[in-house]
């Protein structure tokens, strides 16, 4: 049956579990936060804090759901895991000063970005663009978001990683560079934020390979977590 207004029917929209709630979080954009702990800029061989905050984009369909196994991404020997908080907005605009901008987030959730590092380290060593070893298919699997109005703005508190039940990433929030208001105030100088974005705010150390069949889970104090599994 044609569609009156579009050629063909449009995809559904992404969308991320609220916890406690049968309703979704409509996701519109993601970004992501590079080199936000310092531990974690040095194992990458940057300098932390050297520079202003750069960002970095997924697509909204990159999500995936918490518990989901996902294919192996195709192209790359070396998937890496990068345990992240996540922010949720609820309300956006542009050069957002940094007093104003926790009254934009909706809440906040545990993700993981994944990350084809063997793409990215060829296409920084040719000067090129690295999206496509961040925003391949599956590359975004996120924990039900936690409304900022139960639990706060998180700062402080324990994230950290385990693959197959074993330890590989492990560090605080308050080991964050830029927190959450530096980081709002920062991206929406650069782009119109909007209700439904997301922004992974970057991670600990302790970033490493995963392989087929392995399982991945994420924790983030006071805000929750995130599991997702490699198919074989």
């Amino acid at each position: 049956m044609p569609h009156p207004e579009y050629v063909f029917p449009p995809p559904p929209r992404p969308a991320v579990a609220i916890a406690g709630e049968t309703r979704l979080f409509p996701v519109r954009r993601i970004f992501c936060v590079a080199l936000n702990y310092a531990e974690h800029a040095r194992e990458m061989g940057k300098e932390p804090g050297a520079e202003p905050p750069f960002f970095f984009a997924k697509p909204a369909d990159a999500v995936v759901a918490d518990g989901a196994t996902i294919p192996f991404p195709s192209l790359t020997h070396n998937l890496h895991h990068e345990i992240e908080l996540v922010i949720a907005l609820h309300a956006g605009g542009a050069d957002i000063a940094p007093e104003r901008a926790l009254a934009c987030v909706f809440g906040y959730a545990a993700g993981i970005d994944l990350t084809r590092r063997d793409l990215q380290t060829e296409a920084r060593k040719a000067g090129r663009p690295w999206d496509m070893s961040k925003g391949f298919d599956n590359s975004a699997p996120v924990g039900a978001i936690r409304k900022a109005a139960e639990i706060g703005h998180p700062s402080q508190g324990r994230i950290a990683l385990s693959v197959n039940g074993a330890p590989r990433q492990n560090g605080d929030l308050s080991d964050m560079i830029w927190g959450v208001p530096q980081i709002i105030a920062a991206l929406s100088a650069q782009v119109t934020l909007a209700a439904g974005d997301l922004i992974f705010t970057g991670t600990p150390p302790g970033v490493g390979a995963l392989q087929p069949g392995d399982v991945a889970e994420g924790e983030i104090a006071g805000v929750g977590s995130v599991r997702v599994t490699l198919a074989r």
